[in-house]
């Protein structure tokens, strides 16, 4: 019997847990899979040993491993696979396929360009944009909010669009923020390419309390819950169910 298991990345602010518990329940109800869990990578709790033991107390016979991230990056190449890896240790007759993260959909670029305007109904042509994403070492993520911030003025037609980086590569967001605000642009939208809230979404917030600037800076809500999201896990747990992949890790030089 098929389960499928969304893995969570995990926060310490107990609110974007339980917001990631409340998504994936939504997207539960959309999926016909006989068995559906949901666990985290860290910070958080039930566990991926968790979760797979669960999956397997309810009958699971091999488990679609969904990461629940937006983007290609350690966590989804290496950190999930790996601890997968240990986990299903002692399960040595149950097969484990695993999916891709959420990755570049136009769908996505929609649900930023929804929180954009739930901040303001019409956005001057003028104004600034400062896409924020959490940041990796990995250069696949730069790669990918490249073309998020291509695919995001194609639909908007907004020039003024810049990225930051909250950890790992830059620019980094404050770096950016403070570039930008040197040019005063009548109007900065802060737009995080975040799924919850959280502590990322908190230093944001701090930052822009502490920043003294005659700008009107306008901070956009995280993309939250959307139908287009769980319209796309549900296309990834079938592509993983289809294409059967395993737990290979990539070795990197």
């Amino acid at each position: 019997m098929r389960a499928i298991l969304y893995i969570c990345h995990g926060s310490r602010v107990k609110k974007g847990q339980q917001a990631a518990l409340a998504f994936i329940e939504k997207t539960m109800r959309t999926e016909a899979a006989p068995i559906q869990e949901a666990c985290f990578l860290e910070l958080a709790d039930p566990s991926i040993a968790e979760g797979v033991a669960r999956c397997i107390e309810r009958g699971a016979t091999e488990i679609i491993a969904i990461p629940f991230l937006l983007l290609r990056a350690g966590h989804a190449n290496v950190d999930i696979p790996v601890e997968l890896q240990g986990v299903m240790v002692k399960y040595p007759d149950i097969p484990v396929y695993y999916g891709d993260p959420i990755g570049v959909d136009e769908r996505m670029v929609d649900v930023l360009i929804e929180r954009l305007h739930q901040t303001t109904e019409i956005v001057p042509k003028d104004a600034s944009i400062l896409l924020i994403g959490r940041g990796s070492s990995d250069p696949a993520t730069i790669d990918d909010f490249a073309d998020i911030k291509r695919i995001f003025q194609e639909k908007t037609t907004l020039q003024n669009v810049s990225v930051g980086y909250l950890a790992a590569c830059g620019p980094f967001f404050e770096e950016e923020l403070e570039r930008l605000l040197e040019q005063q642009p009548k109007n900065l939208y802060i737009l995080p390419y975040l799924l919850f809230t959280g502590i990322l979404m908190k230093t944001i917030e701090r930052t822009l309390q502490k920043t003294k600037t005659t700008t009107a800076i306008h901070l956009c809500p995280a993309l939250g819950y959307d139908p287009a999201i769980h319209a796309i896990l549900n296309e990834r747990a079938n592509e993983a169910a289809e294409r059967k992949r395993g737990l290979d890790v990539p070795h990197y030089a």
